[in-house]
């Protein structure tokens, strides 16, 4: 894969979905940077990546590189494939069961994440901070309630603010968007 060939096709027509396919071998990371590459420059494109292989270690990569769907050949069949890529268009994001395992895992121990505006405010305020890491470290509403010393009905009110202001609409996405943001983040947020 070529960052500038794939630019340029991009540029050549509308483009719906870009569906990646890549061999899991020891220069996958070259892969995986062409794809943040493409992301970087079109990042409101939904992309797929076709896979016949995936670990622990490569699940998180990829979605950080951008990527809006995970789809594996040797667990799942065409037409799963073609559900994958509407779900993907829709803004919705793909992954199975045992790769939201994986990133899960991978976040676990990830602080939160900040996100500025372009002129450096801060979108959201300390506490959704402290909303968002918590989420990220694959707590329940309840469980943020407790640690945070607030009701249940509060940190819903604050994951709506969240979704809202971070144009959001589950927590899945949060969390994926945290793992994603999280490594490029120069000012990280550590729970009080």
């Amino acid at each position: 894969m070529d960052a500038p060939a794939i630019l340029a096709a991009l540029r050549s027509g509308t483009i719906n979905v870009l569906l990646a396919d890549v061999e899991h071998h020891e220069d996958i990371g070259r892969d995986l940077d062409t794809l943040r590459q493409v992301h970087h420059s079109c990042p409101h494109l939904p992309m797929v990546l076709l896979v016949n292989s995936y670990d622990d270690d490569f699940v998180p990569r990829a979605f950080r590189a951008g990527i809006r769907g995970l789809f594996c050949f040797a667990t799942a069949d065409f037409r799963l494939l073609c559900k994958c890529l509407r779900c993907v268009h829709d803004g919705q994001v793909w992954a199975n069961s045992d790769q939201l395992g994986m990133l899960l895992r991978s976040i676990v121990h990830t602080p939160g994440l900040r996100v500025p505006t372009a002129i450096g405010h801060q979108i959201l305020s300390p506490r959704e901070h402290q909303v968002v890491a918590l989420v990220a470290n694959g707590l329940s509403n309840r469980q943020i309630a407790a640690e945070l010393q607030l009701s249940e009905n509060t940190i819903k009110k604050y994951l709506f603010r969240i979704f809202d202001k971070l144009g959001m609409s589950s927590r899945v996405e949060l969390a994926l968007y945290a793992v994603a943001a999280a490594p490029t983040q120069a000012v990280q947020l550590s729970t009080l």
